[in-house]
């Protein structure tokens, strides 16, 4: 099987191309700053899944890149809680939707965790 059919993988790469074209329409001040910040930790989530996911055979290995998976969407919370505290993003509707989404797919994560780990 690949990454790619996995549930959380696939919510992980929609949210993190739904922040990056959240952030092309940050002012221009944030947007290689916070912007820059929040991509990279947005990317991280799915990036480590994939990682981990490779290294499977070894289950402490997976189970750490799952780990780090999980703490990329708490640092992707933090970006958006900032960039909206600050007033450079200001769409509610959007960043309620996009915190569901986080946290979705960080209760996703938490129960692939759960289930690698007593395999």
């Amino acid at each position: 099987m690949s990454y790619k059919k996995l549930k959380i993988w696939q919510l992980a790469r929609e949210l993190s191309v739904e922040i990056h074209t959240m952030t092309m329409q940050l002012p221009k001040f944030e947007l290689y700053e916070s912007g820059s910040q929040i991509r990279r930790s947005s990317k991280s989530i799915r990036s480590n899944i994939v990682e981990g996911y490779g290294r499977r055979r070894y289950k402490a290995d997976f189970i750490r890149f799952l780990v780090y998976a999980h703490s990329s969407v708490d640092e992707t919370r933090d970006h958006l809680e900032t960039l909206f505290e600050t007033g450079s993003f200001n769409d509610q509707r959007e960043f309620n939707r996009i915190s569901e989404k986080l946290d979705q797919t960080g209760k996703m994560i938490y129960k692939y965790i759960q289930s690698v780990d007593k395999r």
